[in-house]
C-alpha cells in the first residue's frame, strides 16, 4: 500500500538521494520487494536470499537506518516488513512497484517466498487440526459464524475504516473480514501458536495491509487513539479482568472510533468453564454497556443472535455490543434498525 501521487510525501533533494542510496543495492532491493510482500525473521530472509546472516543482518540495518522498514520484537524473534505507514516505506512500495515481476532473481525469491509461506501453513494446519475438535463442539451450539460475522459488518458500518485493531485475534478471522474495508490492519494475541495460524491464513488471502503482533491485551504494542475501529471477538469470557480489557480497548480507539464486541449472553453450560477454560459465563447487556460508560464510550446497543430464537436447549445465544468514542460525532443515517435497538 503506497501513497498515490497526488498527496505523496515530498522529501528534500539530499533525504532523497539518501533513500535512493539504500534503496540502489542489489541485495537491498530484493529484500525491499519480499518484505513488501510478507513479514518476515532474519532466518527466513538468510533462507530466500541465499546470503549469510550477518551479511543480512547489515542491510536489514541499513534499511532500517533509512526508515524502508520497520522491526518488531516478537519474544526472541524479531520479525520485519516494508514501513507501510511511513512515507520512507511508501517511497519503498513505489520503487518495488516498478520492478519487473519476471526478473529472474526476484522470481527465485518469489518461489523460496512461497516454500516459506507454504511450511507456515503446514505448521499452522497441524496447529489447528490439533484443536479444531473441541472449537467445533463450541461452534455447534450458536448460530453459524457467517450470520455472526454478517452481523458484526452491519453494526460496524459501512464506510472504510483508516485502521482496525483486532484484540486476541486467534485465526486472524477478524482482520480477513474486515480487510476489505479497511486501509491497514491489526491483530494481537498472547499465543505464539495462533499468531502462526493468523500469518498462514493472512498470506493466503495476500492481505499483505494486515499483520498481527504478539501482545497482552493488558499490554498492547499499538498507539493509542490510532483505531477508529476496534474488535473483541470471543475473548472476554477468557479473561480474569473483562472490564479493563474494555478500557483498554477504547484507550486504542482515535476519535470518532467503533468497538464492536462479541461474546455470549448468560448461560449455565458449565463444562465450558471445566473443559474450555471459560472463565466466565456470558455477559449481560446492563454489564457491558457499565463497561463502555466507564471508558467514556456512548451511543451503546446490542444485537442477540439466537438459534430458533433463544428457544433452543442447551445452546448459546450470541451478543454483539458496539459502542463510540464521542470525541467526534459520527453520522451514520445508514446503521440497521437492528444494531440501535438494544436486543433483551
Amino acid at each position: 500500500m503506497s501513497f498515490s501521487n497526488d498527496n505523496a510525501t515530498r522529501f528534500s533533494a539530499d533525504a532523497l538521494v539518501e533513500h535512493l542510496k539504500s534503496a540502489a543495492e542489489p541485495s537491498r532491493l530484493r529484500m525491499l520487494k519480499l518484505l513488501s510482500e510478507a513479514e518476515l525473521t532474519v532466518s527466513d530472509l538468510t533462507t530466500i536470499l541465499g546470503q549469510s546472516q550477518p551479511r543480512v543482518s547489515r542491510h536489514l540495518k541499513l534499511l532500517l537506518e533509512a526508515r524502508l522498514i520497520r522491526r518488531r520484537q516478537e519474544g526472541s524473534w524479531a520479525l520485519f516488513r516494508l514501513a507501510h505507514d511511513s512515507p520512507q516505506g511508501a517511497l519503498a512500495a513505489d520503487i518495488v512497484a516498478r520492478i519487473d515481476p519476471a526478473d529472474p532473481e526476484l522470481s527465485r525469491d518469489a518461489e523460496r517466498l512461497a516454500d516459506v509461506k507454504r511450511k507456515r501453513r503446514d505448521e499452522a494446519s497441524a496447529y489447528f487440526s490439533a484443536n479444531a475438535e473441541s472449537w467445533d463442539e463450541i461452534r455447534s451450539l450458536h448460530v453459524p459464524e457467517p450470520d455472526v460475522e454478517a452481523a458484526m459488518l452491519r453494526i460496524a458500518g459501512d464506510r472504510t475504516f483508516s485502521a482496525m485493531l483486532d484484540i486476541g485475534t486467534g485465526t486472524g478471522r477478524m482482520l480477513e473480514l474486515f480487510a476489505p474495508r479497511c486501509r491497514s490492519a491489526v491483530g494481537i494475541d498472547t499465543n505464539r501458536n495462533m499468531l502462526n495460524v493468523a500469518r498462514a491464513n493472512l498470506d493466503a488471502a495476500g492481505l499483505a495491509h494486515a499483520e498481527v503482533r504478539l501482545g497482552d491485551v493488558a499490554n498492547m504494542p499499538v498507539a493509542r487513539d490510532a483505531f477508529d475501529l476496534v474488535t473483541i471477538h470471543q475473548v472476554l469470557h477468557f479473561l480474569d479482568d473483562p472490564a479493563a480489557a474494555v478500557a483498554q480497548a477504547a484507550r486504542s480507539l482515535a476519535p470518532g472510533g467503533r468497538l464492536v464486541i462479541v461474546d455470549f449472553a448468560p448461560h449455565d453450560l458449565e463444562f465450558l468453564r471445566e473443559e474450555h477454560q471459560h472463565l466466565r459465563l456470558g455477559f449481560d447487556t446492563a454489564t457491558v454497556n457499565g463497561w463502555f460508560e466507564a471508558a467514556g464510550l456512548d451511543n451503546a446497543r446490542a444485537e442477540a443472535l439466537a438459534v430458533d430464537g433463544g428457544k433452543a436447549e442447551g445452546q448459546l445465544t450470541v451478543m454483539i455490543w458496539a459502542a463510540d468514542d464521542p470525541r467526534i460525532q459520527i453520522a451514520d443515517d445508514n446503521r440497521p434498525e437492528a444494531a440501535k435497538t438494544e436486543a433483551a
